[in-house]
């Protein structure tokens, strides 16, 4: 088996992102959820999301937007956000080995916590 390699370009990015994203679909927990919310416009999401991953990991300027309005109305809450999270680093860590690829996890960590805390403050919600 070959030696794992870091994120290191855009077509890293999408695969880190089209795998996971692929993996999320089909989980039984968290999958229903994204796939009512997202529809037929997968292919416009993950290229969003990869534009999105691609600024945090490589620097790039693709992207323009705020991430958290469109969970705010999820019905999501911790549990949702850790098989997320699990689902991301297992994905990262199958692929890819550096200093991105364990950027890539400290974000998604720091993502769903800052989401959570966000989401129990609009809904008046004591966090745990």
């Amino acid at each position: 088996m070959s030696e794992l390699q870091d994120i290191k370009d855009f077509s890293d990015v999408q695969q880190m992102v089209h795998s996971f994203y692929s993996q999320v679909r089909a989980d039984d927990f968290i999958g229903p959820i994204f796939n009512e919310r997202i529809g037929d416009r997968w292919e416009e999401h993950l290229d969003t999301l990869s534009r999105f991953w691609e600024s945090i990991l490589l620097g790039a300027n693709r992207y323009n937007g705020r991430p958290f309005p469109p969970h705010a109305q999820m019905p999501i809450g911790k549990e949702h956000f850790e098989r997320w999270l699990g689902l991301f680093i297992d994905n990262v860590d199958q692929q890819f080995k550096g200093p991105n690829a364990e950027e890539a996890k400290l974000r998604a960590f720091n993502i769903a916590n800052v989401f959570l805390h966000k989401l129990a403050a609009l809904r008046g919600e004591q966090e745990e």
